[in-house]
């Protein structure tokens, strides 16, 4: 590990810095007012004892998130330590320090990676923001989502396929460029050897199909050359061979008449579920989603922020990256964990609808000691939806035998306690055939013309916190507690100006993260900057139409 990053700005450096910046900037502040920020012990663990000296860990963390806080890459974050007198004073540099190459950048975030250390960089701040009363446990605050695009291309099924195989191919052609020559035919070179997205492809469906055939087919014969016994054993623990099978499976059936091959694509209805489905060879852990008619390949990360006092910065606390297939509802837990073993738990979560549940609602306040605010979805049955026949509230349920009662006294046959779509407890509630067939009212109660109504409920506690909800949403009083969601809004369009947040610069899921923790810990550095010099929070914009005054 190297020098401590610690010790007194250089005379010098100060000197020509204060010259040069008289009222400061937000390297300086920073330094003036956390000093170096991170110390070289907090990251020990992921640099060796023995060996030479090589870059400041404290150094190198801190000079991380003010790339992030300038969205530069790493030739220029390098270049900035070697010219640059602020980021010079920042680190603590004598004015004639060269700095150094920016590939230590990538093996700083590679070691913090190795380590599980890629959270400490934030953990730490909040730390020493904590002792300064900056940030507390036992307040409130809130939660919310948004996409992040991979760092690949996005490509039709035929181009996928193409450029699997092809990255397979180059990965091979440097691991094992002796053993992929001895048996790798000429045309090979010529079908693979340039990107599939380079040349166009054929516009006739059948000259596609063979294409695909073609590409399908090549695959097995170099997954069975992979794997056969005169290969080096290591070939099939290659990442791009290991991504090469797993798509061929997800891609394509096969069987085998008569010692003839046939290679047929998988239907929609057969792909594996979106969480599984590999959408691109060079990122294996994205993943394709839509929401709201907007489709992305990538991931979603997941932004919590303190707004419990007006008196100090809002601040964000915790940073949570899936998959873009992952569901809002299944990460709350874990951010409620991690914010008590920071020290941060608050005592009231303010979520939107895509986290909620009633289940939620009524573990978190029990379990957790923490109130979670959120609306729940409303009744979205047919009737209640139209607002005309009967909807649920129309039914009374006898949870003690077991039955529903509806409208015209009847009492329903069925009563099956199962999961719903998602995995949470339901109930479903069935009346027979033979009791709504001959209803007088059977059109304001069901379109079915086969069976009878059928009812889907939580378990009692559950579903009466639902309906209970669902009445207190609508009242001003609950309007006026949820109105402060709104503002981790602004904390994401601020993180995604920032840094560039909507798209990762990185491949995989654990770079990603660490990417997101280093961008959250920037915006806190400049939302603490504006807070030292008594900056005020950006008013709602208002355009001149919406302002005129019509009424005059």
């Amino acid at each position: 590990m190297g020098s401590a990053s610690g010790g007194v700005v250089p005379v010098g450096t100060s000197e020509v810095a204060r010259a040069a910046f008289p009222k400061g900037c937000l390297a300086m502040r920073i330094r003036d007012q956390l000093g170096s920020v991170f110390s070289d012990e907090e990251f020990r663990e992921a640099f060796g004892e023995r060996g030479r000296p090589g870059i400041s860990p404290g150094q190198l963390a801190l000079l991380s998130v003010l790339q992030y806080a300038e969205n530069l890459t790493d030739r220029q974050t390098a270049h900035a330590v070697r010219a640059r007198i602020d980021v010079k004073y920042l680190l603590g540099m004598e004015l004639t320090d060269p700095g150094f190459d920016f590939t230590v950048l990538t093996g700083c975030r590679q070691r913090l990676l190795d380590h599980g250390l890629e959270e400490r960089v934030l953990d730490v701040l909040l730390e020493r923001l904590a002792d300064q009363g900056l940030v507390s446990a036992g307040g409130r605050q809130r939660t919310d989502s948004t996409h992040v695009l991979a760092a690949v291309r996005r490509l039709n099924r035929l181009e996928f396929i193409g450029e699997t195989l092809r990255a397979c191919l180059e990965a091979l052609a440097a691991a094992s460029p002796q053993w992929l020559a001895s048996w790798l035919e000429p045309a090979w070179q010529e079908r693979y050897g340039a990107r599939t997205d380079a040349y166009r492809l054929p516009s006739d469906r059948s000259e596609r199909d063979r294409l695909a055939q073609q590409i399908a087919a090549d695959g097995y014969r170099l997954l069975t050359a992979v794997h056969a016994y005169a290969a080096p054993a290591w070939l099939p623990e290659i990442p791009a061979v290991s991504v090469l099978r797993t798509v061929w499976i997800q891609q394509f059936t096969r069987t085998v008449t008569d010692g003839v091959q046939t290679v047929c694509w998988r239907g929609k209805e057969d792909l594996p579920a979106g969480r599984a489905l590999i959408a691109s060879p060079y990122d294996a852990e994205a993943r394709y989603s839509q929401k709201r008619g907007s489709p992305w390949t990538g991931y979603k990360v997941h932004l919590s922020e303190d707004c419990g006092s007006s008196g100090r910065p809002h601040l964000i606390t915790h940073v949570v990256t899936t998959d873009a297939t992952s569901n809002d509802a299944t990460v709350v837990d874990a951010v409620h964990d991690a914010l008590t073993a920071k020290g941060l738990k608050p005592a009231e979560h303010l979520l939107d609808s895509g986290y909620s549940s009633a289940e939620l609602l009524l573990t978190a306040p029990a379990d957790r000691d923490i109130s979670v605010i959120a609306p729940v979805r409303p009744n979205s049955t047919p009737q209640q939806v139209r607002a005309a026949g009967f909807g649920r509230s129309a039914f009374t349920i006898d949870w003690q035998d077991k039955k529903a009662i509806c409208p015209s006294g009847r009492t329903s046959r069925y009563w099956t306690a199962g999961l719903d779509n998602n995995g949470r407890d339901a109930i479903r509630i069935r009346f027979a055939t033979t009791t709504c067939a001959p209803c007088p009212v059977r059109n304001q109660c069901t379109r079915s013309t086969q069976y009878g109504r059928q009812l889907t409920v939580r378990p009692q506690e559950q579903d009466a916190l639902l309906e209970r909800v669902r009445i207190e949403q609508t009242t001003e009083a609950w309007k006026e507690r949820y109105a402060a969601r709104a503002g981790i809004e602004g904390t994401i369009h601020q993180v995604v100006a920032v840094s560039g947040m909507h798209r990762t610069r990185y491949r995989g899921l654990a770079k990603t993260h660490l990417g997101h923790v280093l961008a959250a810990t920037a915006v806190n550095l400049i939302r603490l900057d504006a807070w030292w010099n008594d900056t005020p929070l950006a008013r709602t914009r208002t355009s001149r139409l919406a302002a005129l005054d019509l009424a005059a």
